[in-house]
């Protein structure tokens, strides 16, 4: 009787370590800095935020980057005459003017890339302390098919951490009041 006991034990540590086992080779892989995660972190998630599109080429501190700040349909409720782009105060980096640029574009994906099809003439003018952007378009931004995007050409701040741009845009016949786009949160590691 005592021997079939010792087999039924035998056979529930076989059991449990064919079970546990695969768990127990993931552990290694799970500290991979190579993985990227696939959620975006928002401050107050409540219904009044919207998320926006963003691209951006490089998440490296100190690196070379583009940032592509997407206006799709969806976002824009009529024509837009301004812009206004809230830059984060923590978000020290080497923002000038001639470095920023508006534009259609053509949103990346699969099988192509992000890229600029027209540039759109616009006056852009950035604030001395670089935490708010405005851009007027030499004519209104239609409400069509057509994606936008704010594009940065910067090297990224040298502090990690996310950083959120939150957009506003003052439509035609709206009187000089400005409504909120939509916040996109970047990430730098």
């Amino acid at each position: 009787m005592q021997n079939n006991h010792k087999r039924f034990l035998n056979k529930n540590k076989i059991l449990n370590l064919l079970l546990f086992s695969p768990f127990l080779i993931c552990i290694p892989f799970l500290n991979n800095p190579q993985v990227k995660a696939g959620l975006e972190f928002q401050w107050d998630q409540n219904s009044g935020y919207r998320r926006l599109k963003w691209f951006q080429k490089d998440n490296e501190q100190r690196a070379r980057n583009t940032i592509f700040f997407f206006l799709r349909p969806a976002d824009r409720k009529a024509s837009l005459l301004k812009i206004t782009f809230k830059i984060p105060k923590t978000f020290k980096s080497t923002l000038k003017e001639e470095k920023i640029s508006f534009c259609k574009v053509k949103i990346g994906g699969f099988e192509s890339r992000t890229k600029c099809i027209k540039e759109i003439p616009a006056d852009i003018k950035l604030n001395e302390d670089n935490t708010s952007l405005d851009i007027f378009p030499f004519s209104p931004i239609p409400r069509n098919k057509d994606s936008y995007a704010i594009v940065f050409k910067v090297f990224n701040p040298k502090r990690t951490g996310l950083y959120q741009f939150h957009t506003y845009g003052q439509y035609v016949g709206s009187d000089s009041v400005s409504s909120y786009l939509g916040s996109a949160t970047i990430t730098i590691d």
